[in-house]
């Protein structure tokens, strides 16, 4: 019996191995020519360097949640040069639920611009404009924002450490 509770300890952690699994690096170690599997960066100046992993390129920080349903439906705030207040309360309420997001500031002279914004928006070139997914919002109402957000899946508040996203973050 010790053995078989032993086997299925060894064999569940096994399979739930792959959930933990971070970044994996590859080199070819310049003096001895030998491959060097890593979960840290290779030294300076070492070339042909590969990543491979769950987070290889993707913001470590970001929750499973977080990433699933950024995949499933990505997040667009478009803006203009002249929103300010309603343009940065969409901008702090993304932010403050952890949301990745790219942010597309309209310029007023640029035609072909404004009329992606127009025809997003409805005939009108209202700012500002959330699209998450396929789905869309002009104009700020935190309410309804929360509500498209809730239905694709974003958590309702940032993790600890999460970073901003947008125009201006940093």
């Amino acid at each position: 019996m010790n053995r078989i509770v032993r086997f299925a300890f060894v064999s569940l952690a096994l399979v739930a191995l792959p959930a933990f699994a971070q970044v994996t690096y590859q080199w070819k170690d310049p003096k001895t020519g030998n491959m060097i599997f890593s979960d840290q960066p290779p030294p300076p100046g070492v070339k042909a360097v590969e990543r491979k992993g769950a987070d290889a390129g993707d913001n470590p920080q970001q929750s499973y949640a977080v990433r699933i349903a950024a995949e499933k439906f990505p997040v667009t705030l478009y803006t203009t040069a002249d929103c300010i207040e309603q343009c940065a309360n969409g901008r702090n309420l993304l932010n403050g639920r952890g949301v990745p997001f790219n942010e597309k500031i309209v310029q007023t002279d640029n035609a072909e611009a404004v009329a992606e914004l127009k025809n997003l928006s409805g005939g009108e070139a209202m700012v500002p404009l959330v699209l998450v997914g396929t789905q869309r919002f002009k104009g700020f109402d935190p309410s309804s924002w929360n509500n498209l957000l809730d239905l694709a899946g974003y958590p309702k508040s940032a993790p600890y450490g999460s970073r901003p996203s947008g125009a201006f973050a940093k």
